[in-house]
């Protein structure tokens, strides 16, 4: 594996899920808006040498702050809209604690995928090595969310997530020994199946503002500002950080 690829490793369940949805899109478009299209494997990034610097992921686009230990990450986001065809696509957007270069990811956010033509929101939250949990909250394309993830640096994590045009917000408190807290990172996502990453949904533009870690500007941390990307083809570009906490990402290709 280079060092400019990212893969995200997923569960075998997920994978199942997965090859279920392929075989039977119908029943996925039939399914309730609030509900995520399928439970996702891990975000964790796996590369060389623990800690990746370089700014070119395989699933990855957004900023990733490492070289400290982290306690908390903060951001908001505009939840994207996503612009479907026939084909099943896939995208998230999230905020998290560990996950680059590390065997622990304590993360949550939102997804915007499409199967069948239908376009699904939801959101969730994760802990891996545990499967990550849907919230059954509807989720619109344009709702404004708000999300912190952090931890009292003795194996308990808080992990908020904010709609705060529909007013719901929840609140999961969950422990995960032995995290390493090496990384904050702020992402937009294509999520993975055992055979690689999924095509990304068409999502054009998600806007994150108030980035945090550690409750300071993410750009104080000098980031890895990441693009994705799969050989030659730009799937998502990253923008520069405005005022050190605000970025947007840009959907470029599936």
């Amino acid at each position: 594996m280079s060092a400019t690829t990212r893969i995200t490793a997923v569960s075998a369940v997920a994978a199942a899920v997965l090859s279920a949805l392929a075989t039977a899109p119908s029943a996925v478009a039939s399914a309730d808006s609030s509900v995520r299209l399928t439970p996702m494997g891990s975000h964790r990034l796996i590369g060389p040498n623990s800690r990746i610097v370089h700014s070119t992921s395989s699933n990855w686009a957004g900023y990733a702050a490492t070289g400290s230990t982290f306690t908390s990450v903060s951001a908001s986001w505009v939840q994207p809209s996503v612009t479907c065809t026939s084909a099943t696509t896939y995208s998230s957007f999230w905020i998290g604690l560990d996950g680059d270069g590390s065997n622990s990811v304590e993360q949550t956010g939102t997804e915007a995928d499409c199967s069948g033509g239908r376009a699904v929101y939801s959101s969730w939250y994760e802990m891996y090595p545990a499967y990550p949990v849907n919230y059954s909250n509807a989720v619109s394309p344009g709702d404004h969310f708000t999300s912190t993830v952090s931890t009292n640096g003795s194996g308990s994590f808080t992990l908020t997530l904010s709609d705060t045009t529909k007013n719901w917000t929840k609140t999961t408190t969950k422990t995960l020994q032995g995290a390493s807290l090496a990384s904050a990172e702020i992402i937009a996502e294509a999520p993975s199946s055992s055979t690689g990453v999924l095509p990304l949904a068409h999502f054009s533009t998600a806007s994150f503002t108030n980035a945090t870690a550690n409750g300071q500007a993410i750009g104080n941390y000098g980031p890895d500002k990441i693009n994705m990307a799969s050989g030659s083809t730009t799937k998502a570009t990253t923008s520069a950080l405005s005022g050190g906490n605000a970025f947007s990402v840009t959907w470029n290709h599936s």
